[in-house]
């Protein structure tokens, strides 16, 4: 662990726990980091301004997974395509992909900034706000969406930090925007009393320093792979092969940004503006294990591409078995957690007894099937690590878009807010048996 990078070519010869171990932990870290900054928001938000701005900030949820859809169409199109090339030994190709991605990423940003910004109010109010949370949720995008920029350059390159063999030097990174993040939050939200204009400005801070410790990393002499002039200008292949690597998690996050519209407005017709809230808080628990898992799979990812391009199908399929375990025994923590204590989880967040007893009922609900999430996650994520991408947007949308909003709107008619919430274990079960019959025609290929 003392060492902050390591050699590619170690990938198809070392053992498999050790490279998992090695590659998983720094990217658990670095994905957990992404759930932290958003608890530790919520949690000061939630004492420092009270139900409403929880309320608020839920209501922001749809942009953010907007603006992070982009992030991760670049930044795992890349980091996999680069395991895929550095196992084919093509080091300059793998430079050629980091220097597009870097252009994708600033113009993508531009456009979505100027956009988002223009429409903000009205989206809003789409999105189930009311003359109570839309001022929250206004204040606090007006400084999260220019600031966008650091995040991407940050979880973008990050992940290819990890793929280049450096996945120590991609967590120190992460974590160190992390602590940061909780130490500037409760000093602009309480001592500054800037409220959740704090928090926004605090998380801004802290994806600015990780940007530029991440951008350092691929300026100097010994990286692996580097930033060269040439290799900023785009081209059309590259960047085909960048956005269609990237279009299995662009689509996830788009369709759960489409989601989170839907029950947004779900839970304000049914349950008004609380229940926004509490599917804040209930989400913020969600995201908190489903991106440890997502951090297994992305120390999965450079392991199986490597070896895929490789030609070694065995080693493979031993990481997939192994992930698969570790991320099961993840989420099952998660629904133990969750349904031993929802009441002292909703009591981190806030002190209102109403909203805690919603968020109670919400977790019960939506953590129901959560054991059995770890493998639909690791098995999409899988698919696209070596390179079969539509197989992995087909599993990525089945949950959110073939099950979970039609689940949304039946449910909800028959049960109010009640329905709203056992919509999520509905569609957790569907697409778990789809993965699972997919799954097992594609292992006999892969053999």
């Amino acid at each position: 662990m003392a060492k902050t990078s390591m050699d590619p070519r170690l990938l198809e010869t070392e053992s498999i726990p050790k490279l998992l171990w090695q590659y998983a932990l720094p990217a658990v870290i670095t994905t957990l980091s992404t759930s932290v900054y958003n608890l530790i928001d919520r949690i000061f938000i939630g004492h420092g301004a009270g139900a409403m701005a929880i309320s608020g900030l839920a209501l922001s949820l749809p942009i953010m997974t907007f603006l992070q859809a982009f992030g991760t169409l670049v930044g795992v199109g890349a980091s996999t395509r680069i395991s895929i090339v550095l196992g084919m030994k093509d080091r300059e190709w793998a430079e050629r992909i980091l220097g597009n991605a870097l252009f994708l990423t600033v113009i993508m940003w531009a456009l979505l900034t100027v956009l988002c910004l223009a429409f903000l109010e009205p989206l809003l109010k789409i999105f189930g706000g009311s003359e109570n949370t839309i001022p929250y949720a206004a204040d606090y995008l007006r400084i999260i969406i220019p600031g966008n920029i650091f995040a991407n350059l940050s979880y973008s390159f990050c992940n290819i930090i990890r793929a280049s063999g450096s996945p120590i030097r991609s967590m120190t990174i992460m974590i160190s925007g992390m602590v940061l993040n909780a130490i500037l939050a409760p000093i602009f939200i309480f001592w500054f009393d800037w409220g959740i204009q704090g928090a926004a400005i605090a998380t801004v801070i802290a994806m600015f320093v990780t940007a530029v410790q991440t951008m350092h990393f691929f300026l100097k002499k010994d990286a692996f792979i580097r930033f060269t002039r040439p290799n900023l200008k785009p081209a059309k292949k590259i960047v085909n092969n960048i956005l269609s690597i990237g279009m299995s998690p662009f689509l996830i996050n788009l369709a759960g940004s489409a989601v989170a519209i839907i029950l947004n407005g779900r839970l304000a017709a049914k349950g008004g503006d609380l229940a926004v809230g509490a599917y804040g808080i209930v989400n913020s628990y969600g995201i908190l294990f489903v991106m440890f898992v997502i951090g297994l799979c992305q120390g999965m990812q450079p392991i199986a591409g490597y070896n895929y391009g490789a030609r070694k199908p065995e080693r493979v399929r031993k990481v997939f078995s192994l992930s698969i375990k570790v991320g099961t025994a993840i989420t099952t923590l998660g629904f133990l957690l969750m349904e031993i204590f929802p009441r002292t989880a909703a009591n981190v967040f806030t002190t209102d007894e109403q909203l805690i007893e919603i968020t109670r009922v919400g977790l019960h609900y939506v953590f129901l099937l959560f054991p059995f999430v770890g493998f639909q996650i690791v098995t999409t994520n899988f698919f696209q690590s070596i390179g079969k991408v539509q197989l992995s947007i087909f599993l990525s949308l089945t949950r959110q878009v073939l099950f979970l909003i039609p689940s949304l709107f039946i449910f909800s008619a028959l049960f109010d807010l009640d329905g709203v919430w056992m919509a999520t274990p509905v569609a957790d079960f569907l697409s778990i048996v789809v993965t699972f019959i997919i799954l097992r025609m594609q292992l006999k290929k892969l053999k």
